[in-house]
């Protein structure tokens, strides 16, 4: 493995803790990995490996005990936000492999990691654990390799891809959110939707090369459960989730098709809030006071003979058509194969506590079903969507 570079700033304890974060930690995670896939059922975990799991869980916790003594949080924001995904790698890891385990427990057995973990979380602004963040733009490479939990193929593979395409998704949540000031009859507007609508399909193409190229049963069984609920002092927080990022909820704010009082859709938003940066929660809070871009070109529909009109509600349509197109080849291709379809074949005993965000799959399916239908714009009589507006929107174009 190779040795970390801390941060400049960083002090000789946190250094020791990231040093082994990058090495030892994955080193044992991925012999962990390697003893199960031994098995005839993948998913069984418990008493298997034991020596590998509680050199994990004692060495990590003789260094984060020093760490609590040191405290951190007067030396900015990347230095602790950094420190605190490195607790939530090592938590994730002791709750992936059931050294803890939280339907059999009231308070997390790993009671050092909580503590600095609370400590963290509090100073910092966000939910106390690993999240989406630690492990895509926050994850700071060292020589080109960055934190993963293994160093198996599958979890670079997703982590590349998955990275890329939340940068895309944020490149088009800029371009719309450039509009507002602007307004959508300003001459610039078409450059921005354009520049939306191509950002999309760079994501719509990564989330199709991922596909091809992912092993279905190395992520299902070796990748995904680090992505767990773990507890953190008494409290449960649901794990990891691809769609952590406030882009994916300003774009649909932003262009119109989910609404903010929709309580269905904005409970899905609110609960997210805590998992996300500081920077990504304020860029939330804006989409939900910014009017929306379909309401603005239907409220000029007396313009609708203008050039200016007709160029960019045609382009708008292409942006919200991508967008809806890369949600369904999420749901559909992504969440299908790698998640619907693998569940299908293990045990119901193993089915608990699947999911990343903590309900049963069923119930994750169908609430993800809905934000898929709501992106398309989906002919669908119990929830809102945009299906009509659009449909007004397209007929007042001359080359519809």
């Amino acid at each position: 493995m190779i040795e970390a570079q801390p941060h400049s700033a960083t002090t000789p304890r946190v250094a020791a803790f990231d040093t082994w974060i990058r090495g030892r930690f994955i080193e044992l995670n991925t012999e962990l990995e390697a003893v199960y896939a031994t098995q005839e059922n993948r998913a069984n975990v418990a008493g298997v490996g034991d020596e590998l799991k509680t050199a994990l869980h004692d060495e990590g916790r003789a260094l984060i005990i020093p760490l609590i003594e040191e405290g951190n949080t007067d030396e900015g924001f990347d230095r602790a936000f950094e420190l605190l995904g490195n607790v939530g790698y090592y938590m994730a890891a002791c709750r992936r492999h059931e050294i803890t385990e939280p339907s059999r427990e009231r308070s997390s057995p790993l009671v050092e990691a909580s503590t600095l973990a609370l400590h963290l979380g509090a100073s910092v602004g966000t939910a106390p654990r690993f999240v989406t963040s630690h492990m895509e733009t926050y994850n700071r490479a060292v020589n080109g390799m960055y934190r993963t939990f293994t160093a198996g193929p599958a979890e670079k593979t997703f982590i590349d891809y998955n990275t890329r395409s939340a940068f895309a998704y944020m490149r088009a949540a800029d371009a719309l959110g450039r509009i507002h000031p602007m307004g959508i009859s300003h001459p610039a507007a078409h450059d921005l939707l354009v520049a939306a609508r191509d950002a999309l399909a760079d994501a719509l193409r990564l989330n199709t090369e991922l596909g091809e190229i992912l092993d279905v049963d190395d992520f299902f069984f070796s990748v995904r459960p680090y992505y767990k609920p773990y507890r953190v002092g008494s409290q449960e927080y649901r794990g990891a989730n691809a769609g952590d990022f406030a882009a994916f909820n300003q774009i649909d704010l932003l262009l119109g098709l989910c609404s903010p009082t929709d309580p269905s859709y904005t409970q899905i938003v609110v609960e997210k809030i805590p998992y996300l940066t500081p920077d990504e929660q304020r860029q939330l809070h804006h989409a939900f006071r910014h009017p929306n871009l379909l309401d603005s070109l239907l409220g000029q529909s007396e313009s609708r003979d203008e050039p200016w009109f007709q160029e960019n509600a045609a382009t708008f349509l292409e942006v919200c058509e991508m967008h809806g197109s890369v949600a369904a080849h999420h749901h559909d291709e992504l969440v299908a194969r790698f998640i619907q379809h693998p569940a299908e074949r293990i045990p119901p005993e193993h089915l608990e506590g699947l999911t990343a965000s903590g309900p049963p799959l069923d119930v994750l399916l169908h609430a993800l079903e809905a934000l898929r239908d709501r992106r398309l714009a989906a002919d669908r009589d119990d929830i809102p969507t945009r299906r009509d507006d659009l449909a007004t929107l397209r007929s007042m174009l001359r080359n519809r």
